[in-house]
């Protein structure tokens, strides 16, 4: 079945969040996230609905620049960046530790009516070993042309010995809100809690599935919008800015090939916690070509040099100029010409003797024009012909004064008589 036409329902799906530094900075988060009872019974599972904001403090907001780089995109622009990518997640050492899967592609999604609408479809997902021990985390979102969020759910998972942990978030346009649901779960304890936001307060919003696609485009562009500042949630769920920064370029060397990358480092500012920081590698085309958390011991890189994609630049039609056909020296032609005048001379030859009268009635009509010599030839041959046209009515035999013409049409009967009376 494939993944773009997959019917996003409400169950758990996926986002991602790929770093070996970041599962260890969430282990210790999750023990003392707030989320967390401090002693609940074992297999409890509760349920908090906090308010959408910190009370009394205004919701961050994106500024011009950020959301007008979101209104530039155009549909032909992102048809460029549907393609699927792996990376090599490997230790400082060099050590492999996993696989980081990036999937881009165009898909359908339903709404709560039943509609099918085109959409930005973004599937992701990293599976290794942190000190032997399995974790993974994927990524499952759905974006309109614009990289405005439709649905986006991940879950994240690290297997410990003792006490295996998991976090999964889901974020939902719901009406005019974005609902934000998180669950965490350590060993058999459950805290989930719900956050939403209006969605007028979230423009220029960009989730973790929207970054990957807005990182291509960056790419391809090569530039980084100057001084924009965009919106995006922290660790805790919480509203927060989000920058993008310029780096310049650097040249990697890959398969005995060699090619340059331009790099952008992303910050997610978080209002509590220190600010997180990730650097990218792109290529020209958006592949991606090597990821460094900053403060990590391991990256994700690219093993094999991948083909980069190229825009089909379309070459104007040939313009020819006009020059006059002189057919009578082009040979082809004047053999043509020729053949087909001996085909008419022939063909009107056999009518004519096929035809005998046409042949007297055209001389009669010579003849007689040449014997009265009319100044009106064409008046002359109407009324010469018009006695043969069978839908003309008969005149009288003996009445000169009303001979046939075409131009001149005989008086009816009636009026005739009551003009003789």
């Amino acid at each position: 079945m494939d993944a773009a036409a997959h019917r996003p329902g409400r169950g758990p799906q996926y986002v991602l969040q790929s770093s070996l530094h970041r599962w260890e900075e969430d282990c210790w988060c999750w023990r003392r996230d707030p989320l967390l009872p401090s002693n609940p019974p074992r297999g409890s599972r509760t349920k908090d609905h906090q308010p959408s904001g910190v009370e009394g403090l205004p919701f961050p907001e994106a500024n011009a620049e950020a959301i007008n780089f979101l209104s530039s995109l155009e549909y032909e622009e992102l048809q460029l960046l549907f393609f699927s990518e792996t990376l090599a997640m490997v230790s400082d050492t060099g050590e492999p530790q996993g696989e980081l899967t990036i999937e881009v592609q165009r898909g359908k999604y339903q709404e709560k009516l039943g509609l099918l609408t085109s959409c930005i479809f973004v599937h992701a997902f990293t599976q290794g070993f942190l000190d032997k021990m399995l974790c993974g985390n994927s990524l499952l979102g759905h974006l309109s042309e614009k990289l405005e969020l439709m649905e986006q759910h991940s879950h994240e998972f690290i297997k410990f010995l003792i006490l295996p942990m998991e976090r999964k978030t889901s974020l939902l346009k719901e009406d005019d809100q974005l609902a934000v649901t998180r669950s965490i779960k350590e060993g058999e304890e459950v805290k989930t809690a719900v956050t939403s936001f209006p969605w007028s307060s979230i423009k220029g919003f960009v989730s973790e599935a929207a970054n990957l696609v807005l990182l291509r485009v960056m790419a391809c562009r090569q530039m980084v919008p100057s001084n924009a500042r965009f919106l995006a949630l922290d660790s805790e769920g919480k509203l927060c800015y989000s920058t993008y920064q310029d780096l310049g370029f650097q040249t990697i060397h890959m398969d005995q090939k060699q090619a340059e990358v331009f790099i952008v480092e992303q910050t997610v500012h978080s209002e509590e916690g220190i600010p997180m920081s990730c650097q990218y590698y792109l290529l020209s085309d958006g592949h991606l070509a090597k990821r460094i958390q900053v403060g990590s011991p391991g990256c994700c890189i690219i093993t094999k040099m991948p083909i980069l994609r190229e825009v089909d630049e379309i070459e104007p039609r040939p313009v020819f100029e006009k020059k006059p056909l002189v057919w009578e020296e082009d040979m082809e032609l004047y053999r043509k010409f020729l053949e087909r005048k001996e085909e008419l001379r022939l063909g009107h030859a056999s009518y004519l003797r096929q035809h005998p009268e046409a042949r007297a009635l055209i001389s009669d009509f010579l003849l007689f024009l040449l014997l009265r010599q009319p100044v009106d030839v064409v008046t002359f041959a109407a009324e010469f012909f018009g006695p043969f046209d069978p839908r003309r009515p008969s005149s009288p035999g003996l009445g000169s004064s009303n001979r046939p013409s075409p131009f001149r049409s005989l008086e009816p009967e009636g009026d005739a008589g009551s003009g003789a009376g």
